[in-house]
């Protein structure tokens, strides 16, 4: 062994120190952001099921749930007028269900940064009178 690479111990304490900060920044983020896409995702499921059901259940239920459903999974931003919107197309024996999600959360991330997470989603359905 050299003299100059008698000293070295292969030690890298900075870059462990950067990665685990990194690590750490990323996880923290992920805990924050990943509930709410969660819940979006839960109540676009809601929105394509229910839509499904129109030709047995009335508009107005229909509505009444998926705000159920939002209020439950905490989006107040989907409660709001025009966050939620529902529309029955055609008759009752055969139409078609267009439900509309658009609302923006604004996720406040530690105080440093404010992530807004826009949700604008048609779901189209059609659908036949089961009576």
């Amino acid at each position: 062994m050299s003299a100059m690479r008698r000293n070295e111990r292969g030690e890298g304490k900075i870059g462990c120190i950067v990665s685990l900060l990194v690590l750490i920044i990323v996880g923290g983020v992920a805990a924050k952001v990943v509930p709410v896409l969660y819940a979006n995702n839960s109540l676009v499921n809601a929105a394509e099921d229910l839509g499904s059901r129109a030709g047995v259940i009335p508009a107005a239920t229909l509505e009444q749930q998926l705000r159920a459903k939002a209020a439950e999974l905490e989006i107040p931003e989907a409660l709001v007028k025009g966050g939620i919107t529902l529309t029955i197309l055609g008759d009752r024996s055969a139409g078609t269900c267009v439900i509309k999600l658009k609302y923006t959360q604004k996720l406040d991330l530690y105080g440093a940064y404010t992530l807004p997470i826009t949700t604008d989603k048609t779901i189209s359905r059609p659908y036949m009178d089961a009576r």
